[in-house]
């Protein structure tokens, strides 16, 4: 979905005929490197860094990698091959993932989930799947979905993390126990990525502020001291490298899109109520932030076993999983705050460059026009975010791309060339269906 990137306008014409007419001399930028080195390129990161996308990794969003955009810029100016752990065409599908296959009579998109050509290939202990295992020899995209900044110093993460698994060698061989921070370290490198965090906050946010299995929020003295040991890590030899802050967790539509408005809508304006994090029950108002599964739950209206509508009565109120109060809302907030203090800190001890991720994405709250493209962080029409509301697009993991290639060019006064966004699509919509408005 490239909105208005077929047509141009009178004027935009008129401009280009003046230039023609003209005909300036422009001189092209010389590639440099400035103080950096691209020779060899790692990047260190979770689902954002894998290319996830549509709620799960799969060959089309690993090829649209932020990281992959990265080295293709850098190898112009030096750097050498970039080697992403890419599902092989076979199980092209990975993990599986969501498909819009149409919208109902009343506007709402259709998912249907894709299940062929998946790289699962069993059940770890803990009931998530493992992966096909990647066999080739060298790996520079080190994103692992699910990640947390706590987990980069734990011996077999591998059995915990199939994502992480299937780069590793399978028991009991001892290697299969190398720790995350370990293993991206292992071969020399001169310049890195990094954009962890993000999971030790937002695996709770998703889940409505309760704590399911280990997602509570990492205490921010543990996540302040691994996060130094990480930077340390990979500054040791001399690398140098950017880093990246956490976005702003609730402005995504995963917990924009499901408003009180649309919920009341849908039931002839009647109230709704809640279940607070405290455990208290109250009439949602405007400021209550309901998550994204809440739209295909079904469930709003449905009555329980006394005969309670559910969300329709306080004696059967929507559950806190699938909602935020204001007191949640200001406790996620409160942690994003202090993890991106913590790395820019970080960052400066070491002069490293900082893509402030949470300040770009942040900003298509309100819609913004790139190379002639309309993006906003709205759900499916934005074209910035994905259909799990919550990771990027192709076309948003350009324009991330883009904010990391203008961090390393100021800090290390190299002449990256930003990516155009134009070449990369948005969400996909199936074939005659109508843009919603």
């Amino acid at each position: 979905m490239k909105l208005n990137n077929t047509f141009r306008s009178l004027a935009a014409v008129a401009v280009l005929a003046s230039f023609a007419a003209c005909k300036p001399h422009i001189k092209e930028a010389t590639p440099n490197s400035g103080t950096a080195d691209f020779s060899r390129y790692i990047a260190i990161g979770n689902s954002l860094t894998s290319g996830y996308a549509d709620g799960g990794l799969y060959l089309e969003g690993q090829k649209n990698s932020y990281p992959e955009m990265l080295a293709a810029q850098m190898k112009v100016e030096g750097g050498a091959e970039f080697y992403t752990p890419f599902f092989d065409e076979a199980q092209a599908n990975g993990s599986g993932y969501l498909q819009l296959t149409g919208f109902s009579a009343t506007g709402s998109p259709i998912l249907t989930p894709v299940t062929s050509n998946l790289a699962i290939t069993g059940t770890l202990p803990n009931g998530t799947p493992s992966y096909t295992k990647f066999t080739g020899a060298e790996i520079n995209n080190y994103g692992v979905p699910g990640i947390k900044l706590k987990h980069v110093t734990t011996a077999g993460y591998g059995f915990a993390n199939g994502y992480f698994g299937r780069f590793l060698p399978g028991s009991p061989d001892p290697a299969s126990m190398t720790n995350y921070l370990d293993f991206v370290t292992a071969k020399p490198f001169t310049f890195f990525s990094l954009w962890l965090g993000n999971n030790d906050i937002l695996l709770y946010a998703s889940h409505g502020a309760v704590v399911v299995g280990d997602d509570s929020p990492t205490d921010k003295a543990v996540f302040g001291a691994l996060y130094n040991q990480v930077v340390n890590r990979l500054t040791a030899n001399g690398a140098k490298g950017v880093v990246a802050t956490i976005p702003d967790v609730l402005s995504t539509p995963y917990f924009t899109t499901v408003t009180l408005a649309a919920l009341q809508a849908a039931v002839a304006g009647r109230d709704l109520y809640i279940q607070t994090g405290a455990g208290a029950t109250r009439k949602a108002t405007a400021d209550d932030r309901f998550i994204l599964p809440l739209s295909s739950a079904n469930v709003i209206g449905k009555p329980n076993a006394a005969g309670f509508p559910y969300g329709l009565h306080p004696l059967n109120p929507i559950a806190s999983s699938f909602v935020l109060d204001d007191v949640e809302q200001a406790q996620v907030n409160d942690y994003v705050t202090s993890y991106n203090t913590i790395i820019k800190a970080a960052a400066a001890s070491k002069g490293l460059a900082v893509f402030d991720a949470n300040q770009t994405l942040k900003e298509f709250a309100t819609e913004k026009v790139i190379n002639g493209i309309k993006v906003s962080s709205a759900y499916i029409k934005g074209n910035l975010f994905s259909l799990d509301g919550i990771h990027l697009t192709p076309m948003g993991y350009a324009i991330t791309a883009n904010g990391f290639i203008q961090a390393i060019n100021q800090t290390y006064g190299s002449n990256l060339s930003i990516v155009n966004v134009a070449n990369f699509r948005s969400v996909k919509f199936p074939a005659g269906a109508a843009v919603p408005q």
